[in-house]
């Protein structure tokens, strides 16, 4: 068995050769703290020889539903480093969330923030958990506690490239959260993708990354995260996003990763200028849809273009605008050509391959692809293709060059009186309203079109978006059967952690908009 295949090996080979450098420095704690590389490798060991203590069996889910911290950073690692299997939790699930969590996953340890153990240990205790530790943001809890005594000294436990090494579960809009089984060999292809494909590569030591993301989700754990280990990229940790904070910080750093919300907060900053960005190589936006407006405003303003990229739970990084300006231009509305390793195709609704232009559904495969849902065989054999592509559930078209638009996720196609809308286009032609900061189309029951196109729309601050002149603004643009029967002004629009919008709140609040 190869040692080499355990992903922590490839990032602590990745290291500096002065571990005494500054890793991680936090800026949003009481007191700013500094963390070096040797403290990254001696608390990890430390943690992972606690678990080694505790005779888990091997490949243990380790649960962790905690803050944000560069602890529960070093938690992470050393679930890695000992062979385990990390299971990053949401820190705002609750206790019918987390009970499900724990019931399908069976974890052997379960880590909590302090002030959650009350609820948090009763429903492991109950599942059977034998060990419950807890983990606070200001470097408190059992977990430290418990491992203190450990030595800093710990052997990498080999491991495949096949093994896991972390169940990710699916924010779970529709029916039960599925747990996505990503391996060894999935993360650590994707990590050396990344490195290449961003200018990681040869810069070892030279980069700063603002990291403001969670780290219970792919963007700020595996891709954010990986990204500055396998370069010795120093990190400014954020527990938490704050715009005005987040541009100090921009001054002296050179990367940034966020989603487009943080995007949006950021240019509503007076103080965001192309003075506070000088130094910047790169941002990067993913985890949503990057509105074109704010792609456009966002380099009019700073003078960077945002790098847009896809993926998911399932699949890690799929596909990327290009970094390199010889490689081609960043195009606003798309995410890019497929990552080296990677393939991307489009289908119909009978599987064939579609011509470049038409839309379908998207369907990849490549190392980075995961080994299916955790104890789900019959779902991970409906999203897999009789010849191993997985289904994405991802509605987009391919042009000639490669270059992939997404439209909509397959489970929003709005069908109305036979008629196939996807709801991008339609939120397209409303965003570019005078008025509309932002708009979601859903698809909502209607007794003579099956379904009917509704919008949802946010004003920006001091506008007013009337309806009447809304909808004939749209009707002047695209086909009278995509035009929305309603536009409905609303003051804000439900998202999840990661802020993409869930449709499937607004379907379920606006159902009885045509009933009669």
């Amino acid at each position: 068995m190869k040692s080499h295949a355990n992903l922590y090996s490839a990032l602590r080979r990745a290291f500096p050769t002065d571990l005494d450098a500054i890793a991680v420095e936090t800026a949003d704690t009481p007191a700013p703290l500094a963390y070096t590389w040797r403290d990254l490798e001696r608390g990890s060991a430390m943690i992972a020889n606690l678990l080694g203590w505790l005779e888990l069996p091997p490949g243990s889910r380790v649960a962790m539903h905690v803050d944000k911290s560069v602890e529960a950073l070093m938690l992470y690692l050393a679930v890695l480093r000992s062979g385990h299997v990390a299971l990053p939790l949401n820190i705002a699930y609750q206790s019918a969330e987390i009970e499900y969590f724990v019931g399908n996953a069976e974890p052997a340890v379960v880590v909590c923030a302090p002030r959650h153990f009350g609820w948090v240990s009763k429903i492991a205790f109950k599942a059977g958990v034998a060990h419950v530790f807890t983990l606070g943001d200001d470097r408190t809890g059992t977990l430290l506690d418990r491992a203190a005594g450990r030595s800093d000294v710990h052997e990498v436990v080999p491991r495949q490239a096949d093994d896991l090494a972390a169940i990710l579960y699916t924010s779970g809009t529709t029916g039960r959260s599925k747990g996505a089984m990503l391996t060894h060999g999935n993360l650590g292809s994707n990590a050396r993708t990344l490195h290449e494909a961003w200018g990681f590569a040869g810069r070892e030591g030279r980069d700063v990354l603002v990291h403001a993301l969670p780290i219970f989700h792919v963007h700020g754990l595996f891709v954010a995260l990986h990204a500055a280990l396998l370069s010795a990229t120093r990190m400014v940790w954020f527990a938490r996003f704050d715009p005005r904070a987040t541009i100090e910080r921009l001054r002296t750093a050179t990367v940034f990763m966020g989603v487009p919300t943080m995007y949006v907060r950021l240019l509503a900053e007076p103080g965001f200028t192309r003075e506070a960005c000088a130094g910047m190589r790169l941002f990067v936006s993913g985890s949503a849809p990057l509105l074109a407006e704010t792609f456009h405003e966002f380099r009019e303003r700073t003078g960077h273009t945002i790098l847009e990229r896809y993926g998911m739970s399932e699949t890690l990084m799929l596909t990327s605008n290009p970094y390199r300006p010889e490689d081609g231009e960043r195009r606003a509305g798309t995410v890019g050509r497929a990552l080296p390793g990677v393939s991307v195709r489009v289908v119909g609704d009978k599987g064939q391959l579609l011509p470049a232009g038409e839309v379908g559904g998207v369907e990849v495969r490549g190392p980075n692809v995961f080994k299916g849902y955790w104890r789900m065989p019959e779902k991970t054999a409906e999203d897999f293709t009789p010849d191993l592509w997985f289904r994405t559930g991802d509605v987009g078209r391919l042009d000639e060059q490669g270059v992939l638009t997404l439209v909509g996720r397959s489970k929003d196609l709005i069908i109305s009186g036979g008629y196939n809308v996807y709801p991008a286009e339609v939120e397209g032609v409303l965003n570019e309203l005078p008025g509309v900061a932002e708009s979601a189309v859903i698809g909502v029951p209607h007794p003579d079109f099956g379904e009917a196109v509704v919008a949802v729309v946010i004003a920006r601050p001091g506008a007013t978006v009337a309806e009447d002149a809304a909808v004939a603004a749209v009707k002047s643009r695209i086909a009278n059967y995509k035009v929305p029967k309603r536009v409905l002004v609303a003051g804000e629009l439900p998202r999840n952690a990661m802020g993409k919008v869930q449709k499937n709140l607004l379907r379920e609040q606006h159902r009885g908009l045509f009933a009669s």
